[in-house]
């Protein structure tokens, strides 16, 4: 089993879904290969600015989502 790596959510981008259940936030990679990088990832459930988060994989980054 592979272990995730950290990323802490520094900002709030967006609230996205059918439901308004995803959220979209900027989140500063911790560790890794890829430590220091700032990458838009879409997160589900509750998150606030400041919280650590696993990320499976660091190489993709969410699209940036437009107003209709």
């Amino acid at each position: 089993m592979e272990k995730g790596t950290p990323a802490e959510v520094v900002e709030i981008i967006q609230r996205t879904g059918v439901y308004g259940e995803i959220v979209q936030v900027l989140c500063k990679i911790l560790e890794g290969p890829e430590q220091g990088r700032v990458k838009r990832r879409n997160v589900k459930g509750n998150v606030k600015k400041g919280d650590v988060i696993i990320l499976l994989s660091t190489e993709r980054e969410a699209k940036e989502i437009k107003a209709k």
